[in-house]
């Protein structure tokens, strides 16, 4: 019987199915002791976040009073930690050939509904300038797994067109990637292409659940899929992201889950994931989610945001477009960091839009482009943030953690955000966008912690509107 051990390599070990239970059943217990509830809200306002027990014990809770603490400190931890600024990207779907038979993506092997469709470079680089004709800095590739269409040469040499297409005044500073789990070997060449973060959702932690669900192919090994992070950080890649879809079973399960990863990534690497992805199971081609007893609403939704946000304040927090409009502004205010923008889920959706409904991988509920986006984010208040300059400058993984956590990390991201905006707003925006945002920049450049960075930033402001680009700190 293996026991739970968060630095152990082993996936039964530090996703430990014993640990989750009990966790569960503690949780459950003590969901209505008010005082230990009100402890661990004490505890969380330190800053320095929470274990899986103490944040499902938050996640459980049924008293609303202590919910509305919970609320308004997961609010208190975004505004300290990521200010008003939400980071811009866009998912870019080279492949969709699987051999797996995940059954909630229609990208399974059986599904004959499906064109499929692989890109050439050429695509690639023409999906990639009506990209940077939107204005996007940052990109997640994103593909099938199929070691014949999809190889890893394939992957590097599609990351190496992506960075060599410069059009206008755009360019993709930052290639997040999106693969399934692979080698070590594989892990450094992507590192040595440049990503910026290696993402991977387990989907599900429920290692029953997860092989039922992924009944062929290379995904159906739980371990393999599992330890893919430590396999990624072994290899040199400092910044990693994980994420559960949630619907494919019990959230609580899932939630503990998630969390004992990012503890294990802290225990064993040194650092925790750089991201967290919190999707859920949307419709697609040859998916019914009517199959899927286990879909959480709106309002669990918005709570497992904010106790993510109160269990983990350092790491970002990444929502799609599988969210509605509606849906992304309530878990914005309480903890998302990251949004995409005029999203395409399908291959070649950017140059060749017919092909949305043919090739997707998911309904998109947020249909609009990404300057509607960007106006609509400027209205709530926020800054539109398109920086990769942390990535570019070599601050990445414990280093930007350290950042983070001493509070440093303002002086850096709150110019490099009006500094990107302002690249947005002078090339690309509309004329409204455009006013909304002079108006943001002016107030929010007020707000620069440093007195020396607070004046770099408006002399650099200044030259991008004269004509100069890709200023950082």
């Amino acid at each position: 019987m293996c026991k739970y051990d968060p630095k152990s390599s082993k996936a039964e070990e530090f996703i430990h199915d014993g640990e989750i239970r009990e966790t569960l059943e503690w949780a459950a217990a003590n969901r209505d002791d008010l005082p230990l509830i009100e402890s661990v809200i004490e505890k969380a306002r330190e800053g320095k976040g929470l274990n899986h027990r103490e944040a499902l014990l938050l996640l459980d809770c049924q008293d609303k009073e202590c919910n509305e603490k919970i609320f308004a400190l997961a609010r208190e931890i975004k505004q300290k930690n990521y200010g008003n600024r939400i980071v811009m990207f866009a998912p870019l779907y080279l492949s969709n050939y699987c051999v797996n038979g995940c059954v909630y993506c229609p990208y399974h092997y059986k599904n004959k509904h499906i064109p499929r469709k692989k890109l050439t470079q050429e695509e690639i680089a023409a999906e990639v300038i009506a990209l940077q004709d939107m204005g996007h800095k940052r990109l997640a590739l994103e593909t099938g797994e199929d070691p014949v269409n999809n190889p890893i040469e394939y992957v590097l040499d599609s990351i190496k067109t992506i960075y060599s297409i410069k059009h206008k005044n755009g360019a993709i500073r930052r290639v997040n990637v999106n693969i399934a789990a692979t080698t070590v070997e594989n892990y450094r060449k992507l590192k040595e292409a440049g990503i910026g973060t290696y993402i991977l959702f387990q989907e599900t932690y429920h290692k029953e659940n997860y092989e039922k669900l992924h009944p062929t192919g290379p995904k159906h090994n739980y371990a393999w899929h599992t330890e893919a992070m430590d396999r990624a950080m072994d290899a040199g890649i400092d910044d990693v992201g994980c994420g559960v879809l949630y619907g494919l079973g019990t959230y609580r399960y899932d939630f503990v889950g998630q969390l004992m990863h990012a503890e294990h990534l802290e225990a064993a690497k040194g650092v925790g994931p750089h991201t967290i992805s919190v999707p859920r199971i949307r419709p697609a081609d040859d998916i019914d989610t009517k199959e899927f007893p286990d879909a959480i609403s709106d309002e669990m939704f918005e709570k497992i945001v904010a106790v993510l946000r109160i269990a983990v304040p350092y790491t970002g927090i990444i929502v799609s477009t599988r969210e509605s409009r509606k849906a992304r502004e309530r878990v914005l205010a309480v903890g998302v960091s990251q949004i995409s923008g005029g999203s395409r889920t399908s291959v070649g959706g950017y140059t060749h839009e017919e092909r949305h409904d043919e090739t997707a991988q998911f309904d998109v509920s947020d249909t609009r482009t990404l300057d509607e986006v960007v106006n609509w984010l400027l209205g709530l208040g926020y800054i539109p943030s398109f920086c990769t300059a942390c990535y570019r400058e070599g601050r990445t993984g414990d280093r930007f953690m350290r950042l983070v956590k001493s509070g440093q990390i303002a002086n850096c991201c709150q110019p490099n955000a009006l500094m990107t905006l302002k690249e947005y707003l002078e090339d690309y925006a509309s004329e409204d966008t455009k006013i909304k945002g002079e108006k943001v920049i002016a107030a929010e450049v007020e707000r620069i912690p440093n007195e020396k960075a607070r004046a770099i930033a408006r002399e650099y402001l200044k030259e991008l509107h004269d004509g100069k680009r890709d200023f950082r700190f």
